[in-house]
């Protein structure tokens, strides 16, 4: 059956990029309703403006540090990967999302309180057949290092592996399968990281104004500087297998795969769904039975499940 939450759910805070608050409301959507983000700043604003967009891979636009969807009028939300594998994880396939300014607060970093805000909302069945794509065939793509890619597998699988210069993060490596609460417990804390360097420049150029050591892991060499250090040894590259999810959330429907990154980022896994769907008979959509729903990610996950950190 296809799901969505029971009473909406509430989050405030500022964006990481722009550093502009935003108050976001999940609420109930219908049976075919999938996710959608509805600017109502815009909708005050410039009423002749389309304020929906659908958290779609095929309205991603360009970005290097995010993932920003975007409608036909231009009308855009930007850093959506994290709620969208809050969504995912949970196992909450219809949602109406209210956003007032153009950017998905940061909270902490993480999903964490994006999970746990759903979860204590709780998750409603509804009269409709639940519907995934099934990967039938590898697709790939690669840029320099990075590769991304999708294969079958019976549910949803990630892997992802990570090498970066500086010894507090290193090298890397992960793999989960993402049945039942799996992401909730072992992902879903993981916090967005970046050296100190790279904030520096960003911040010269009118980026990361809302990124404190708070909400994103900050490393110099093999120093973290973070307050309170690491929730795991390998939180980076958790963090990466989050924000893939998230991403691959865009595809529409819950995904049946293994999904393999090696270096990629949000852009490269946006990517590999434009391949996945243009390559024929590389994915299918199909009704799937309780059986097989029961692998799926949030299936029957519990609130006191969620890791939070104060």
């Amino acid at each position: 059956m296809q799901t969505t939450i029971k009473s909406a759910a509430v989050f405030e805070g500022a964006g990481l990029h722009g550093g502009v608050a935003a108050r976001m409301v999940v609420r109930p959507a219908p049976a075919g309703h999938g996710i959608r983000f509805v600017r109502t700043d815009v909708a005050r604003s410039a009423p002749g403006r389309d304020p929906v967009v659908p958290a779609l891979w095929h309205a991603v636009t360009p970005s290097r540090l995010c993932t920003v969807i975007a409608n036909a009028d231009g009308v855009s939300v930007s850093t959506v990967e994290h709620i969208m594998a809050a969504l995912a994880g949970c196992g909450i396939h219809n949602a109406r999302i209210e956003i007032d300014g153009p950017e998905v607060p940061i909270l902490d970093g993480s999903a964490a309180f994006f999970a746990a805000g759903l979860l204590a909302q709780g998750v409603r069945e509804l009269e409709a057949p639940l519907m995934c794509l099934e990967v039938l065939a590898p697709v790939e793509v690669r840029e320099g290092a990075a590769v991304a890619r999708l294969e079958p597998a019976e549910t949803l699988e990630i892997a992802f592996s990570i090498d970066f210069a500086d010894a507090a993060i290193g090298r890397q490596a992960k793999e989960l399968v993402l049945a039942n609460g799996a992401f909730v417990r072992e992902l879903s804390d993981s916090r967005t990281f970046c050296r100190q360097a790279d904030v520096e420049a960003m911040r010269d150029s009118g980026l990361a104004l809302g990124g404190t050591y708070f909400n994103a892991v900050v490393v110099e060499g093999d120093r973290v500087l973070s307050p309170g250090g690491l929730r795991h040894e390998d939180e980076a590259v958790r963090h990466k297998m989050l924000d893939a999810l998230g991403d691959l959330a865009l595809a529409g429907a819950p995904l049946l795969g293994r999904y393999t990154g090696s270096r990629a980022g949000h852009a490269l896994t946006n990517r590999l769904l434009r391949a996945l769907f243009a390559q024929p008979g590389a994915v299918r959509m199909v009704e799937v039975a309780d059986a097989r729903r029961a692998l799926l990610p949030g299936v029957d996950v519990t609130l006191d499940e969620v890791p939070l950190h104060a």
